[in-house]
């Protein structure tokens, strides 16, 4: 299915500051088009610029959606691509993170406008698949590759839910990550499905990653993840940085790196002494259980 190309949002030029001089040197090819949908969420366009020159008004421009959670997301879609009419964009599947319709509920609307797309998702090591639609499963370590240069690895990171993906992306030196409900900026998503001890290697393992690694959640909940860690780390002089990018900006996602989320997430953030002291825990899953307990009487 082609749509026309069209308003790709600031937020796709617009790295953090501390990225400046990387995203200066680099040929633009991955672009990622950031859309708000339902009362908080977000899905996302991931898509290359084929010719390599950064221009983005060339056509058979290939694109994968990511968690398109709403019935009409391709609306959506074809709305914010359409703008401008400066190109085609050829979307030929979907990445989702997880199977909660909030993030999944556009798959069926997807498969049948595009047949031949791909629905890529997740499975829980017990049961059967519960992503809508689901044409590809994944696991931990899969690749997929879109157009010439866009390398895609899948990372499982059960405990949100047990089938939860997120995808590591890179093309040259740009990397990001869509980290589903999973890893929020300064902060985590519930633990529907798993445990403290599973959300706390989830984050273990994402941040692995390069700390220049830009980050793509789920929801639009960083106000909220800020008040909480201020009850937490009060005199974290990183949460100074967090606030002025929620004074900046409505909205967050693609604001911030890994390295960030290592500096100001209390949830990536267990051995602090101070985090330790306010939660009473004396081991990693103690503290983890006991910061969700706390953030979900908020």
């Amino acid at each position: 299915m082609l749509l026309r190309l069209s308003h790709i949002q600031r937020l796709v030029t617009q790295r953090p500051s501390s990225l400046a001089s990387i995203v200066a040197s680099q040929k633009r090819n991955m672009k990622i088009v950031s859309i708000p949908i339902r009362s908080d969420n977000y899905m996302y366009v991931l898509m290359e610029e084929r010719t390599g020159t950064g221009d983005i008004k060339a056509n058979n421009v290939k694109a994968l959606l990511v968690d398109p959670a709403d019935p009409k997301a391709l609306e959506k879609v074809s709305t914010v691509l359409e703008e401008e009419g400066a190109g085609s964009v050829d979307i030929v599947g979907v990445l989702t993170t997880h199977h909660h319709e909030d993030h999944a509920g556009g798959n069926d609307i997807v498969v049948k406008a595009i047949p031949s797309a791909s629905i890529y998702g997740g499975k829980p090591k017990d049961g059967p698949p519960r992503v809508r639609a689901v044409t590809n499963l994944v696991a931990d370590g899969d690749e997929i590759s879109l157009g010439d240069s866009i390398k895609i690895k899948c990372l499982a990171t059960p405990c949100h839910t047990q089938d939860s993906i997120c995808y590591y992306v890179t093309d040259g030196d740009q990397k990001a990550v869509f980290a589903g409900d999973t890893l929020f900026q300064g902060g985590c998503g519930r633990f529907f499905e798993g445990t403290p001890e599973e959300m706390h290697s989830s984050l273990s393992y994402l941040g692995q990653l390069p700390d220049e690694t830009i980050v793509y959640n789920g929801h639009e909940y960083t106000r909220g993840n800020l008040k909480f860690a201020k009850t937490v780390e009060p005199m974290n002089d990183a949460l100074s940085r967090l606030e002025q990018l929620c004074d900046s900006n409505e909205i967050t996602t693609g604001k911030s790196t890994i390295g960030d989320e290592k500096q100001w997430n209390v949830f990536m953030r267990l051995d602090i002494p101070a985090i330790r002291q306010a939660t009473g825990g004396t081991d990693a899953a103690a503290v983890m259980g006991k910061l969700r307990e706390l953030k979900n009487a908020m």
